[in-house]
């Protein structure tokens, strides 16, 4: 590993990120393109959120690409519903699960309790929780074991049933996801991908230390931070064109920031607050590479409420992502109302 830092802009840090989220040219229609969309998983708590953040990224995406066989659904980072690809099921899940102590105990004893209670058998999460005398909120604690999956599709609760546990080790499924959080949100640091990932600062620091000699210093407009050595070239190359516009929903990787990581982003403290509210967030309105506003959905109305005046064909190209908006709900054209 190199004793100096490399200095790294902001231009260069966004265009980066949205190089590896494939949000400046979407990815030919596949599963390849559906497990590399939801390379640091795709939060599903807003319903089909994760449908919306596939469709920013992969062309060709229809109602029903949520539930390709090549993705599954389970709580994942900080308990949120998450779609991840199938194959990683043990990266998404051991990779947060406790070393040792109570917490690993209750995840355990719940989902040994789950499994045998179900036997085979898929039950909404309340009838579950409650027939194990406890919160049913409680099952997401037993998530980890990589024994758990749900179904969640926005309208009803979610539908939960048991799978045998992952063959991996948890401290190399956890190393995984650090490399992982570090290739979608990088530049980066241990403690975020801590925070991100819901689990233990002190486990945190102990991925990024296990992954030291593949990791490199770099400098950026909100403080030191470290890069996949192997992500150094893309840093590096030439800016490329970004897309004309795309709507990411709540939650989406590219805004799931904390701290300094939302200055670098929305450098303007107002629109902060109304990007990242207390509350439900907005999606984000993504144009030529920048945010440049907000935008919620109430049925087949898209409400856009926007940071600063739009040219005539950065609208066309925000109102042409809302009518492709692979949405079951909506019946008839989607209508866009600008609130600006």
């Amino acid at each position: 590993m190199r004793a100096s830092r490399l200095d790294l802009t902001r231009a260069q840090i966004l265009a980066f990120r949205r190089h590896v989220g494939a949000l400046d040219k979407r990815l030919p229609r596949g599963r390849r393109s559906l497990r590399r969309a939801a390379w640091a998983g795709l939060q599903d708590s807003m319903p089909r959120a994760a449908l919306v953040s596939i469709h920013a990224r992969v062309e060709g995406t229809e109602p029903s690409t949520w539930e390709d066989s090549s993705l599954v659904q389970l709580w994942g980072p900080r308990h949120h519903a998450y779609v991840i690809p199938a194959r990683d099921l043990a990266v998404f899940s051991l990779g947060r699960l406790p070393d040792e102590g109570g917490a690993l105990r209750v995840a355990e004893d719940l989902a040994a309790r789950l499994h045998l209670f179900l036997s085979g058998a898929r039950m909404t999460y309340g009838e579950a929780g409650r027939a194990l005398g406890g919160h049913p909120n409680r099952l997401r604690y037993a998530a980890p074991t990589g024994t758990v999956l749900i179904r969640w599709d926005g309208a009803r609760q979610p539908t939960v049933w048991t799978v045998p546990q992952p063959e991996a080790d948890p401290r190399e499924a956890r190393l995984e996801l650090a490399r992982r959080y570090l290739h979608i949100f990088g530049p980066t640091t241990a403690e975020a991908f801590a925070q991100w990932a819901g689990i233990g600062p002190q486990r945190g620091v102990a991925a990024f230390d296990a992954l030291r000699r593949w990791l490199t210093p770099v400098r950026t407009p909100v403080g030191d931070s470290w890069i996949l050595t192997s992500d150094e070239p893309a840093f590096r190359a030439a800016r490329r064109r970004a897309a004309s516009a795309r709507l990411l929903p709540s939650g989406d990787a590219y805004f799931l920031l904390q701290g300094g990581d939302r200055e670098l982003l929305v450098p303007d403290a107002s629109r902060r607050r109304a990007l990242w509210t207390p509350r439900v967030w907005p999606g984000a309105v993504l144009v030529d590479g920048e945010i440049v506003g907000t935008w919620r959905r109430a049925l087949g109305t898209v409400t856009i409420q926007t940071w600063r005046r739009l040219s005539r064909a950065a609208r066309d190209a925000v109102e042409a992502e809302a009518a492709s908006l692979p949405l079951r709900d909506v019946q008839g054209r989607i209508v866009v109302r600008w609130d600006d």
